[in-house]
């Protein structure tokens, strides 16, 4: 049966779009039924996406940012190795914001994608008045004005975008705030407690003490007495009041006075213990609430948790969203998943980490399974040249047939039919086409997601820019299956700046063919930037021997001598590495690799006898580095 060809054969269920948009069928142009959630409605949009996100098996996510790199040779490049694209992702993540982070949960049925888009608009605001999360960014005129043109209302962001607090933050605001925690706060503990003299006469004190308090309230409830009378004996007893019961606050000096009040507190089965802890950290005090029946300690026990999640939503604010993807552990796919992840990870979890390695220790520890549609389509023939999404859509419409059906059950009011956030659905539906034409997911309605888990499980968790195939997967050593795509070692690589004008890499690679004899054997020459060539050597030791060169002045080598004295300078791949992990972030790369080598002439010199990873080449895919 001959199947129409289709631009991934998508089709939004009219009753999703609004009526003035049905004509529309472009994707770039269609008005995806998309939820705009401010912070006015959030507590709505948050109930409904939690739904979504536990009942659905997939959740995409994107991001749109104020910015991403200062300068071409600042952005992940193929020839970044896992460790310095991930420096680069971090100095990113690290100067930027994000002003909007689009969430998809969505599952694939056969040939239908079920989605649930949701766009939040985020702001950072220091609601808590305790100096975060508000902090100063970096914005690029070239991502607010693309913003802008899609019909972003910046004001609106500012004043009603959605604050939030990272993990990290919000343990510190916990700290800094002092608000008494209920018990399941506080740490059980390890082991029995033995009591020493000193520990038995505290408990005997304290426990003296509560009772004596309470004594006292229950005979000023029996009692009627006078305004006066009754505030002095509050005063004499040390007693307060936490909303309507009677409280008091015993003062601790140790975590293991906390252990032994709360052991003692349980031979009273009318109090219930909170936490208060000290702004500096740890604790200061616990306080003790009486109720007066087993029905008030149970309303008073409900009540502190409805206080606990109102507390949490105005701390955590956007952050919830991002706990829910993470406690529902389902597969989160994203377009470029080293920049998306570096933000989210640097916004809503922690500082970022120093190394590619304790940053995916880190993420996989909040999300289980992270995958990169751009890994995906690396598997299919020419795809593996296409990194951006309109792109690889445009070649499935071309390529492959199968119809792939989209449904958004949710009804968006007219008002809210946006443009905003609709990458989201473009990466669903690549996701979903990838996996049908791979065959990752079930194709049958009826199958259940887990059996095809395990093949998924592959292109989870990948952070290299120059993955190319699940066999043999290593983070640094890639085999390469294709014909033009080659693997080579880093430290074949050889970084050159200071050639004369406005170079080509073509003339570049002309006038080193006869300079030395290093160049007689096959060599690749790109630009990396305007000013900065990168060379590959493909036949070992060259690159070293041409740095040799370079280092005596082109000693017994005429033409490079004179490329010298006209200002060439070459370094190698450990000088650029260095370049990233010192963050000499300069705008042009040749005055970054000076700076470093300034910088080396310093320091002990490298073990040159240090396994150096291995990346891909690729031709065609670096080809577009000499229009830079």
């Amino acid at each position: 049966m001959l199947l129409q060809r289709r631009l991934l054969c998508t089709q939004v269920p009219k009753r999703s779009i609004h009526p003035t948009h049905h004509q529309n069928s472009n994707l770039n142009n269609k008005k995806w039924a998309i939820k705009q959630v401010t912070k006015s409605n959030f507590a709505e949009a948050l109930e409904e996406i939690k739904t979504h996100i536990f009942n659905s098996d997939f959740i995409a996510v994107s991001l749109q940012k104020t910015g991403a790199f200062s300068s071409p040779w600042q952005k992940v490049l193929p020839f970044d190795t896992a460790e310095v694209a991930y420096l680069k992702a971090k100095y990113a993540a690290e100067r930027y914001q994000v002003l909007q982070f689009a969430v998809c949960p969505f599952s694939v049925k056969s040939s239908k994608i079920i989605a649930h888009p949701y766009n939040f608009h985020l702001f950072p605001r220091d609601e808590l008045k305790m100096g975060m999360p508000s902090y100063s960014f970096f914005c690029q005129s070239s991502y607010l004005t693309a913003m802008a043109r899609e019909g972003f209302d910046f004001n609106a962001c500012i004043y009603d975008g959605i604050t939030y607090l990272s993990r990290a933050q919000e343990l510190a605001a916990k700290d800094r705030t002092g608000n008494p925690l209920p018990r399941s706060y506080m740490k059980p503990s390890q082991s029995p407690t033995v009591y020493s003299v000193a520990d038995s006469m505290f408990v005997d004190r304290i426990k003296s003490r509560i009772k004596i308090w309470k004594s006292t309230c229950q005979d000023s409830e029996k009692k009627t007495e006078d305004d006066l009378i009754s505030t002095l004996r509050k005063i004499v007893s040390g007693g307060e009041v936490f909303g309507s019961r009677p409280s008091l606050s015993i003062d601790i000096c140790s975590e293991r006075q906390v252990q032994l009040i709360l052991e003692m507190l349980h031979e009273f089965t009318d109090l219930v213990p909170l936490l208060v802890p000290a702004k500096g950290g740890g604790s200061q005090a616990i306080r003790v609430v009486l109720t007066s029946s087993n029905e008030d300690k149970n309303v008073f026990e409900k009540e502190l948790q409805l206080m606990e999640e109102e507390h949490n939503m105005q701390v955590r604010g956007f952050r919830e969203v991002v706990d829910l993807i993470s406690t529902s552990q389902k597969p989160v796919v994203a377009h470029n998943a080293i920049n998306e992840f570096a933000f989210i990870h640097s916004k809503f979890i922690a500082p970022l980490p120093s190394t590619v390695d304790e940053f995916r220790s880190s993420l996989c520890s909040v999300f289980s399974h992270i995958v990169d549609v751009n890994h995906l389509m690396r598997e299919i023939g020419p795809l593996n040249k296409v990194n951006n999404l309109p792109a690889a859509i445009l070649y499935l419409k071309r390529r492959f047939t199968r119809p792939l059906h989209m449904e958004i059950p949710q009804h968006i009011d007219g008002d809210e039919v946006r443009v905003h956030g609709r990458d989201v659905l473009r990466i669903s539906e690549l996701f979903a086409k990838l996996c049908l034409i791979l065959r990752i997911v079930p194709e049958s309605p009826e199958a259940d997601y887990s059996t095809s888990s395990s093949t998924l499980e592959c292109y989870a968790n990948v952070f290299n820019p120059c993955f190319i195939s699940s066999s043999d997967l290593l983070d640094d050593d890639v085999n390469i299956s294709t014909e033009k795509t080659r693997r080579i070692s880093v430290a074949n690589l050889v970084f050159l700046w200071g050639f004369r004008g406005m170079m080509s890499a073509r003339k570049l690679k002309s006038l080193l063919k006869g300079s030395h004899e290093v160049f007689s054997g096959e060599i690749d020459v790109r630009l990396a930037d305007r000013n900065c060539a990168i060379v590959v050597f493909w036949a070992p030791g060259f690159a070293e021997r041409f740095l040799e060169v370079m280092n005596s002045g082109g000693t017994n080598c005429e033409p490079i001598k004179d490329m010298i004295s006209e200002g060439l300078r070459a370094a190698c791949y450990r000088t650029y590495k260095r370049v990233c992990e010192r963050s000499i972030w300069e705008p042009s790369l040749a005055d970054a690799l000076e700076k470093a080598l300034e910088e080396a002439s310093d320091l002990p010199e490298a073990n040159s006898e240090e396994e150096l990873p291995a990346i891909c080449w690729d031709n065609d895919e670096l080809t577009n580095l000499d229009d830079l």
